[in-house]
């Protein structure tokens, strides 16, 4: 369990990006912090791992203060995952994705061994271990940047929008591999973006952030989708807009859901369509 206990951040110069910020994060879930550029959710993230020290307050793990640690210990026993990747040019993916491992003392052969074991399990092919960085395509490098996380089996992994810099079909990709690898692997994660939809599908727990780390709005994706807060909050899911209000409709080629604005958000399986009209939508594709 990770709790930020009154904490705030004030930067040099005087910009204030955290402000008396207190929140539980429970264990082995996924918490997304999703807000607007500039709300502090990566502050706060890399708070949790000494990157950034709080100007006041405390962030504790399992009751105990992470100030308390030396920071390079913490952090090669907490997983990170940026959104670049982050990964050495000048190292192929077998030493990229073993380099914790071998500065905690690992030997090669072992390092390498749990290495291959890793890129088998973020879904990359062996034939790629030898390969460098730049060799690799950006869906490649962010898989072999979340085995690297995953390299020291750490119980907390912390992701800082970890899939912002792909396409689209990329990052489904990857979203639901993250999805398939907690339900294998169980890890406490913490999940940063500024996506709502990817909140939404990734999140046990979402935290809405407004300016200096002001929470929001915290709850399950359900409660957050059927009872906004207050207007920030339905804004900033699309609520006020229609854009989560979804109907069924029969059309030429099968039945699909339509937004408040007719415009098409998925399907619906023969087997799940609605026998009648006006039937809630189940079943999306």
């Amino acid at each position: 369990m990770i709790e930020f206990r009154s904490v705030s951040k004030t930067f040099p110069g005087g910009a204030r990006a955290v402000e008396e910020f207190s929140l539980v994060i429970p264990a082995r879930r996924i918490t997304v912090l999703v807000g607007s550029s500039g709300s502090g959710k990566t502050t706060l993230l890399r708070m949790i791992n000494r990157m950034v020290e709080p100007t006041s307050g405390t962030v504790e793990i399992d009751g105990a203060s992470v100030l308390e640690r030396d920071p390079v210990t913490l952090r090669r026993s907490i997983g990170y995952v940026m959104q670049n990747s982050g990964l050495m040019p000048h190292f192929t993916v077998l030493d990229n994705v073993a380099t914790v491992l071998r500065l905690n003392g690992t030997s090669r052969r072992d390092a390498h061994a749990r290495a291959r074991e890793l890129l088998g399990t973020v879904g990359l092919d062996q034939s790629l271990a030898e390969r460098y960085p730049s060799q690799l395509s950006g869906g490649q490098q962010q898989r072999v940047g979340v085995a690297r996380g995953l390299a020291a089996d750490p119980n907390i992994l912390l992701m800082d929008e970890p899939f912002g810099a792909v396409d689209p079909i990329v990052r489904t990709e990857l979203q639901r591999e993250l999805l398939r690898l907690q339900r294998e692997l169980d890890k406490t994660v913490v999940f940063v973006t500024h996506d709502i939809d990817e909140a939404f599908l990734l999140g046990d727990r979402i935290v809405i952030l407004g300016a200096g780390a002001r929470i929001v709005q915290e709850g399950t994706p359900e409660e957050i989708l059927t009872a906004p807060a207050n207007d920030f909050v339905a804004a900033f899911i699309g609520a006020d807009r229609g854009k989560r209000a979804l109907r069924v409709e029969q059309r030429a080629h099968g039945t699909v859901v339509v937004d408040a604005d007719g415009r098409v958000q998925g399907t619906l399986s023969p087997e799940s369509a609605p026998a009648s009209p006006g039937t809630t939508a189940g079943g999306m594709d």
